[in-house]
């Protein structure tokens, strides 16, 4: 399988006056095309400072990153970023919002109008396309923002704790139907999360996240096949799993 994102040998510090606080320490990291990759640890222990790099927000200083097998050096607009806030704009109605990305992309065509219109169907946003973002749910905005991402014209999606602000029910509901889209789209998913039965249901890896400095990551291969429910959440690997992390992470924070 090919390689989409592949960190090798990255570090990273912030400069804040006269302090150096290192983050990523020649860390590596490598996700296959088509892949969905979670990405778990604790406040502050350098999960969207990894996405910031990847997207081209942040420079390493030292080390690569490659996508598509291909290192580069100027990464803005390569892959697709879904930050923790939607960042929908409140004057702009539901279609105006998707229509954000064809509009910066220059595709102004009937074609790509079309398109936008099944999209919005398919995400469930039809009937939704003249509303504004204050009239929406907290799914349909996540949705919205989802498809927005996508249409940036990215294959490889970062998406950083998009359900975190859902409640328990409407989150369950989103991740089933991030799922059944990642599977549609083909696209390849690199998804951080607090929440470790999250990872372990949307995730084919995940790497766990210690303390910083980050020198590693630990790689855990989830053994669910596809396609999953939130019953094989009960699984009693899954359920073992889950509780090791859980021991892992309470061994990491202090309270």
């Amino acid at each position: 399988m090919a390689s989409a994102v592949k960190l090798e040998n990255v570090e990273f510090a912030y400069h804040q006056k006269d302090n150096i606080i290192p983050i990523l320490s020649g860390i590596h990291l490598d996700i296959q095309k088509g892949e969905f990759v979670s990405i778990v640890g604790a406040s502050g222990s350098g999960k969207s400072t990894i996405f910031q790099l990847i997207a081209g927000l942040l420079e390493e200083q030292e080390g690569s990153i490659s996508i598509h097998g291909k290192r580069k050096i100027e990464r803005l607009g390569q892959v697709g970023y879904m930050p923790q806030q939607d960042l929908l704009m409140p004057w702009r109605t539901v279609y105006e919002n998707a229509r954000l990305p064809i509009e910066i992309r220059k595709l102004h065509s009937k074609q790509e109008d079309r398109k936008l219109t099944k999209l919005l169907t398919e995400f469930g946003l039809g009937e939704n396309q003249d509303q504004y973002p204050h009239e929406l749910s907290g799914g349909m905005r996540q949705r919205l923002s989802f498809l927005r991402t996508t249409l940036f014209g990215s294959d490889i999606l970062l998406l950083d704790e998009p359900f975190s602000a859902l409640d328990a029910i409407t989150k369950l509901f989103m991740q089933e139907w991030l799922l059944k889209q990642w599977e549609k789209q083909k696209q390849t998913i690199l998804f951080i999360t607090h929440d470790i039965n999250e990872a372990l249901f949307l995730s084919d890896r995940i790497f766990v996240l210690g303390t910083t400095p980050i020198s590693e990551l630990n790689e855990i291969e989830v053994p669910l096949s596809r396609p999953r429910s939130q019953q094989d959440l009960q699984n009693q690997q899954i359920l073992k799993l889950s509780h090791e992390l859980i021991e892992y992470f309470r061994t990491q924070v202090h309270i």
